[in-house]
């Protein structure tokens, strides 16, 4: 066994959007880690809540990225979406889809009928993210719910990181009906629901696998549920300032600014870090508050942060005692 951090691992779950591309482009430096896990035959799988395409899509978009992947490797939203639907309603029942094609093909395929209008009787509306979503086809899911169809969400991101900042996501959408109905969908199917993350497992015949995300609500929430070890990259949605104030339920077992993290040791990433100095930094706690002095890895200041922030101190009460210290608490918009 390696002494690197994915070293303790015997299957890497990626999240996409946000920590191996954003939109069409890849993150610097992440094809070159998954491929130093290809070699080391680690193996890797990805898991996203994206519903806009299906596997072998996603696959073929990974693959001219210089990520070369099947589609069995890939785990969607709209596919497992599709997948309970499916167990839930016998063959051939109407579904009203709101979301993309990829949605769409992944309902059909399952055995199901796609129809477009709540005049249809549709036995379920299910919803995923599409560009092209508008409020003809809300409408007609709007009506289609009343009526007593089942209403299953593929997830529930509220934003898309993007190269130019957070974009709606299929949240976003799912607000406009749960606005509308005074209601929540009766089933979301992706993270941080636990099912990608064990079917992942599952077909990978994975007995220590880590999730690997830049959502603290989706994808390290969706890890902790599972039971399973965490990495949150800071290259996609999910800010410092927004892992300081982190619910038990979203904390991961490591941070790191990107996926470097994966071959260094282990303890240079976990979350927190408790001690009062490393790496340059200084934290001193009193009371309700804590001053950060120093300067070196933001990171690492990050993590001694953690410890304080998640033992009681709040956000707000924490203070620079350096220049370093005050530039990068500002650029966290602290």
């Amino acid at each position: 066994m390696s002494g690197d951090l994915v070293g303790g691992y015997d299957l890497v779950i990626f999240d996409l959007d946000g920590v191996v591309y954003l939109i069409d482009k890849p993150i610097p430096g992440a094809p070159e880690a998954i491929e130093q896990l290809r070699q080391r035959k680690t193996a890797v799988a990805y898991a996203t809540n994206n519903a806009s395409r299906r596997a072998a899509a996603v696959a073929d978009l990974l693959t001219g990225m210089g990520v070369p992947a099947q589609p069995a490797e890939v785990l969607t939203s709209a596919g497992a979406s599709a997948a309970v639907l499916a167990e839930k309603l016998p063959a051939g029942a109407p579904v009203l889809v709101v979301g993309a094609d990829a949605l769409r093909d992944e309902v059909s395929e399952a055995g199901l009928t796609v129809v477009e209008s709540a005049g249809d009787k549709p036995a379920a509306v299910v919803q995923g993210f599409g560009p092209d979503v508008g409020w003809q086809v809300l409408s007609e899911a709007s009506l289609a719910i009343r009526a007593g169809a089942l209403w299953v969400a593929t997830n529930t991101d509220r934003t898309l990181p993007s190269p130019r900042g957070p974009l709606p996501g299929n949240g976003s959408l799912v607000a406009v009906l749960r606005t509308a109905l005074d209601r929540e969908p009766d089933l979301v199917v992706g993270k941080p629901e636990p099912a990608l993350f064990t079917t992942a497992a599952t077909q990978a015949k994975a007995e220590h696998p880590l999730a690997v995300g830049d959502r603290l609500d989706t994808d390290i929430q969706g890890a902790v549920t599972s039971g399973v070890d965490s990495l949150l990259v800071l290259t996609g949605v999910s800010s410092p300032a927004d892992l300081l104030a982190a619910e038990e339920s979203r904390r991961p077992t490591y941070v790191s600014a990107d996926l470097s993290a994966l071959f260094r040791p282990a303890e240079e990433a976990t979350v927190p870090l408790q001690a009062d100095q490393a790496a340059g930094w200084t934290v001193t706690r009193e009371g309700d508050t804590a001053t950060l002095d120093g300067a070196g890895d933001p990171v690492v200041a990050l993590r001694l942060l953690c410890a304080v922030t998640w033992s009681g101190v709040a956000v707000p009460a924490l203070r620079p005692n350096s220049d370093a210290a005050r530039k990068l608490l500002e650029s966290w918009n602290l």
